[in-house]
Parts: structure tokens; sequence; C-alpha cells
């Protein structure tokens, strides 16, 4: 396993983690101020800010990405198919633009949740049916972009809301049934925060492979949780051993960023650089 004690290459930030405490481009500003060359924005971060500022702030700050935040979504009524189908390739398009190695599916819960004003639902068989057509069709955008799209399976807690793909074994199925290849096209985001739990994880991370393991998410589980969506722990304050899951993904060839991502009321309380200088000391501590 890579040693990170000496330096903080490997470093990325997700841009929620400091989303509060500034808008795109002060992060931006920011993060190179601490020395982290890699970033992973959220399109409505990019929005706020224009698409065409941040892809020239990524290039004057020498900033890498490790992905893109998010694409998915894809359960709704019938009638939205267009909606659902252009937003995506707009998202990929955008991470085109913005030089990121793969763009990250979050891929929606039941349609009212997915794409509010959607008829209520309580079939998830349906959402999950409509989550992998929707996965098919833009891949064919997504092949023609030269842009990979990562699978990000979410703790069961999210399964109505936000995904129904909840496990690696379920997202690494998509993979194999949507490009039997392994192009390389198609892949997962492994996020500790919703996998740690799964007693077939080291399996399936051996089932990926490095040629399905696009993007590697740190953060904690607290004990007790506070909120679901928005008490993420700080590496190394919870019960995730990161250390043994980071082994894991490494053994599998995976030697890309370590990128923190954090949802937290707490956290988005403390100035930006304390959260940034904090981030870069958990990181050399090898979480």
């Amino acid at each position: 396993m890579r040693d990170f004690s000496g330096d903080h290459r490997w470093l990325s930030i997700n841009t929620a983690t400091v989303r509060k405490q500034g808008d795109l481009l002060q992060i931006f500003d920011a993060c190179a101020r601490h020395g982290i060359r890699a970033v992973s924005p959220w399109r409505d971060q990019v929005a706020a800010v224009g698409l065409d500022r941040a892809v020239r702030a990524v290039k004057e700050l020498g900033l890498e990405l490790s992905g893109y935040c998010r694409g998915g979504m894809f359960p709704a009524d019938p009638d939205r198919r267009a909606e659902v189908r252009d937003d995506n390739r707009r998202a990929v398009d955008e991470a085109v633009a913005l030089g990121a190695p793969c763009l990250v599916l979050v891929v929606g819960g039941l349609p009212q949740f997915s794409r509010p004003g959607s008829p209520p639902s309580k079939d998830i068989a349906m959402a999950r049916a409509q989550v992998e057509d929707g996965i098919a069709e833009l891949l064919e955008h997504a092949r023609a972009a030269g842009m990979p799209l990562a699978i990000e399976p979410l703790h069961p807690m999210y399964a109505a809301d936000r995904a129904c793909v909840n496990t690696m074994r379920h997202a690494l199925d998509l993979c194999d049934r949507l490009d039997p290849q392994g192009t390389g096209a198609l892949g997962v985001a492994l996020d500790v925060y919703h996998v740690w739990w799964d007693p077939e994880l080291e399996a399936q991370i051996r089932r990926a492979g490095r040629n399905r393991l696009c993007a590697f998410h740190v953060c904690d589980w607290l004990v007790p949780t506070a909120d679901l969506l928005e008490d993420r722990g700080m590496m190394g304050d919870g019960m995730i051993d990161i250390p043994m899951i980071r082994g894991w993904v490494e053994a599998v060839g995976f030697q890309g960023y370590s990128e923190v991502e954090i949802f937290s009321r707490r956290w988005w309380a403390r100035p930006l650089d304390e959260v940034l200088s904090v981030c870069v000391e958990r990181h050399r501590s090898s979480v």
C-alpha cells in the first residue's frame, strides 16, 4: 500500500466537503494554496461560476480532477425521459471540458425523488430497470465523448430517494451486462461511507479489478450519526477501517486519488483553510 506520510500528492478534495465556505473558484484557490493538486467539483458549483471560468481556473492553477459529480437520477415519469437523457449528456460534456477522468453516477431512487414532479411510485424494481436503461443509453454518448462513467453504489438508507443501486455487486452486475468486454467505458466509484459494511466488499473489489475501479472516496461513519446525509465524519474519527479498504483497492492495482468527500454541518461550519489543513493531516496519517 502506498505511503502517504511524506506528502499529499494523491489527495483530492471533493468540493462538497467545503461547499458552504466559498464558491468553486475560492475553493480551487484554497486547494492550490495548500498544495492540494486535485479536486472533484459538483455540477451546481460549476454552474454557479460558469463552466468556462471553472475550466480556466483548473488550467491556471494546474489542478487535476479525480472525478466530476454527478450524472444519474435516471428514474422519472416516461414523459421526462428526454429531459433525463439531455441532462446527463450535458454532464458528460461538462466532464470532458473540465478534464475529468470519469463522470460519477448517482443513479437515483424512486421517480418522485429522482426527478421531482414525477408521479409517486413504490416500485423499486421499475426504478432499477430505468437506471439500467438510462445508463445503457448514456453510455453511447459517453463512449463517443471518451468519458468513462462510474456508478456509485450508495448505502441502502438512500435506496428510495438517491440510489437504488446499493452494493458493489449490483453496480458490477450492471457493468458486466452493459460493458461485457470491460472496455473501461463503465466502472464504479467506491465510497467507503456507503460500502464499508458490506460483507462481500473485499471480494467485489477483487472482482472489479483495476479496470472497473474509477474512483475512491473517503470519509468516516460516526456513531451516533446525527443526520443520515449531513453528518459524515473526518477520516479517523469514526468506525470505518479506511486503511484496510484502501489496501484492498490498491492490491488490485488502483493508483489514483484518495478523494475526501464529507457532507457535514460540523465541518461546513469551520473555516475553509482549517478544513483543508485537517484533510492534509489525516491523509498523511495514511487513512
